[in-house]
């Protein structure tokens, strides 16, 4: 909007907390005005602007204009982001494993059930929720203020998954680093790091192993041993109590992954809007060589066989119910304050709801197309010891780290499989690292002005920040520490935070004027079915997760390792530290704002433009009619 069309004007506080967003779209271009309040220094600033038909672009009240703030380059931009946080490195380490191991193809009933019901209508209803209010994961809180806290628990959620996932893609760079060599540094025993009990691979067959145990836990492999020996030097401590100092190496590999994380980032969307153009459509290639080239191999068709096969009788096991919705949940990825951040910068009349249903269902066919390249090559591994699938098959680091590259070893041309493999991993993890420190930046720079004013030097601070704490998980012990953050930092605090998002937003605001914001800019109201799944099916779901991760929680171990009572505390202390901001935030916002009991509970539960209706005492969330609203 030209500067020189813009006028000062002191309004009366009652008008200004009355502006609304326009319901209509369809009126006479030169009869609209449309009203932008900004408080600087005292002094409220109006602006007049004239809307066009074809589309409403008014945002919410109080939300920034599309000219203040910055926006994705190209829709592709945006699809490409999400896409690239949301396929991940789980898709391709734990789908196929978790597919395999509850029934093959029966499991895609409960997860497609999950995906549908649940997973789906949280993915639109984040992107809608960004999108109209144009703001990071707190900020956009102004809806109902009392819940700003669930903001600040996504976002430290977020800050503390960077501190782990960042090593492994340092251990992905690390293997890349190491594959650049005629011959793979763990084809053979001879080596400084190996054992005197390391085993060659050629040896070693159903009849050796034995006792029970399969081929993915015999540790004395070469590939084994060249991960946690080499790599990690994990033999060289004792346990959580004992980390050692930082490896050199695996800090220098984490020095490059932040510094690729804090040029992607640095500019904003506009950079990092450009870098996914690679890391996210990277993977795509490699996997599509790697499944070409695992087809062929011989076995292969007998690990997709184990993969696909159809056992409806594991539908009876609780567990198998529990792993797909875990996984549904984990795997769109709601929840992290990204797809709020990244739909912020969206237009205001992008049409989010179609985004939702492609960007997820790409995410979960992705899962299923990696579990073909994965069991083709674990296929070729119990061919080429002549054990079962089950005793080569795994999952997580376990998995990419080990058995794969082990595989990879066997082949002609193995360097170049290599290199092509650790690539997939290491763009697989970049973009979705990039989408975590993203709902960070988005997220605290929205709600303090002075960070936006410095975004280059605060995402410097804040990867540099990452950085020294992940320093801990480069240790000889470092894997523990790992671990323990892994299972604590965004378990059930995750899951706590986005059930009560879902309450908020469906309860609280309600479902209906929830709708009518999503109409507002689509032109469209969300169907029934959406409604329903928003008030109702999505917060039983999350309510179900959390239950029955709450109940199957164990202590913690790494392989054999099991960890001390202590360390169990300390990461029950990570997971409060994030989720004790949904009732601190909540008390001091109740005991912040004037009035009575009663009215300081409406100004907590009422939109921050509607708090005038709280001295009229006409206040939505007290009527029945609010609550029963679909």
């Amino acid at each position: 909007m030209p500067k020189s069309k813009m006028n000062i004007q002191v309004l009366p506080e009652h008008k200004l907390s009355s502006v609304a967003p326009l319901k209509q779209c369809n009126v006479e271009k030169k009869e609209v005005e449309l009203i932008l309040v900004k408080d600087q220094n005292g002094v409220q600033y109006t602006s007049s602007s004239i809307i066009p038909t074809p589309g409403c672009h008014a945002g919410p009240p109080g939300s920034a204009s599309e000219e203040d703030r910055e926006i994705w380059g190209k829709k592709l931009d945006f699809l490409l982001s999400v896409i690239g946080f949301a396929v991940d490195l789980a898709n391709v380490w734990r789908f196929p494993y978790l597919c395999y191991k509850n029934g093959g193809g029966a499991f895609l009933i409960p997860y497609i059930l999950f995906l549908v019901i649940a997973g789906m209508p949280l993915f639109y209803m984040e992107l809608a929720l960004g999108q109209y209010n144009r703001e990071g994961a707190a900020t956009v809180w102004k809806i109902c203020p009392v819940f700003k806290g669930v903001g600040y628990t996504v976002i430290l959620i977020a800050l503390y998954v960077g501190f782990y996932y960042n090593v492994i893609i340092a251990w992905s760079l690390h293997y890349l680093f190491s594959s650049m060599t005629s011959e793979l540094p763990w084809l053979r025993c001879d080596n400084a790091w190996n054992s005197q009990n390391c085993t060659d691979p050629k040896t070693i067959n159903g009849s050796i192993i034995g006792n029970g145990t399969s081929y993915a836990k015999y540790k004395i492999t070469p590939a084994a041993e060249y991960y946690e020996r080499g790599v990690l030097h994990l033999h060289e401590s004792k346990g959580i109590q004992d980390l050692g100092l930082p490896r050199w190496e695996l800090t220098l590999c984490l020095v490059v992954v932040v510094f690729i994380l804090y040029f992607s980032l640095w500019k904003g969307v506009k950079s990092s809007g450009k870098v996914v153009y690679i890391t996210a459509t990277m993977p795509y290639v490699v996997l599509f060589v790697l499944l070409i080239r695992g087809v062929t191999l011989p076995g292969a068709m007998n690990g997709i066989r184990a993969y696909l096969h159809i056992d409806l009788k594991r539908l009876n096991n609780l567990e198998v119910w529990i792993d797909a919705a875990t996984q549904i949940f984990y795997s769109l990825g709601a929840g992290f304050g990204v797809l709020i951040a990244f739909a912020s910068y969206n237009k205001f009349d992008n049409n989010c709801y179609r985004d939702a249903l492609l960007t997820s269902t790409v995410n979960c066919i992705t899962s299923f197309l990696s579990g073909f390249a994965i069991f083709s090559v674990l296929g070729y591994m119990a061919f080429k010891h002549g054990v079962n699938i089950e005793d080569v098959a795994t999952e997580g680091a376990g998995l990419v780290f080990i058995i794969y590259p082990e595989a990879i070893s066997t082949l002609p041309g193995s360097t170049f499989w290599a290199i092509v493999f650790f690539i997939m991993l290491l763009t697989l993890g970049i973009d979705s690292a990039m989408g975590g420190m993203e709902a960070v930046l988005t997220g605290l720079t929205d709600d303090f002005k002075i960070l936006k004013r410095n975004r280059k030097l605060f995402t410097f601070a804040t990867a540099f920040g990452t950085f020294l704490f992940a320093l801990l998980c480069t240790t000889n012990g470092g894997i523990y520490v790992l671990t323990l953050l892994d299972k604590y930092a965004a378990g059930t605090s995750i899951l706590f935070a986005v059930l009560i998002e879902a309450i908020g937003v469906s309860w609280f605001y309600g479902v209906d004027r929830f709708s009518e914001d999503v109409e507002r800019m689509m032109g469209f109201k969300p169907g029934l079915y959406w409604r329903l799944c928003w008030k109702f099916v999505s917060p039983a779901f999350l309510l179900f997760v959390v239950i029955a991760s709450t109940l199957t929680s164990s202590g913690l171990n790494y392989d054999d390792y099991t960890f001390p009572d202590w360390s169990n505390v300390i990461g029950w202390g990570v997971a409060m530290s994030s989720m004790l901001f949904v009732p601190i935030y909540a008390m001091y916002k109740f005991f912040s704002v004037p009035g009575t009991l009663r009215e300081r509970i409406a100004y907590c539960i009422t939109p921050e433009h509607e708090h005038h209706l709280v001295a009229e005492g006409n206040v939505r969330q007290f009527k029945l009619s609010h609550w029963l609203a679909i």
